[in-house]
């Protein structure tokens, strides 16, 4: 036998089983060295650098 749900769920208690699985924004924080702001951990799309050093070419 495989597994067969033996009740039917109700909208409520699948609902509430599923409220932690929405989608977080991100966590944005300013670069250092344009200001402008970037995902942490990300190479700035704005000025193309990360931790000091050129990465993209700026306005990429």
């Amino acid at each position: 036998m495989g597994a067969v749900p033996k009740h039917r769920v109700s909208k409520a208690r699948r609902d509430r089983r599923r409220a932690h699985h929405a989608l977080k924004g991100f966590h944005l924080v300013p670069c250092p060295e344009c200001g402008a702001m970037k995902r942490a951990h990300h190479v700035c799309l704005e000025c193309g650098q990360y931790r000091g050093r050129q990465i993209l070419p700026a306005g990429e």
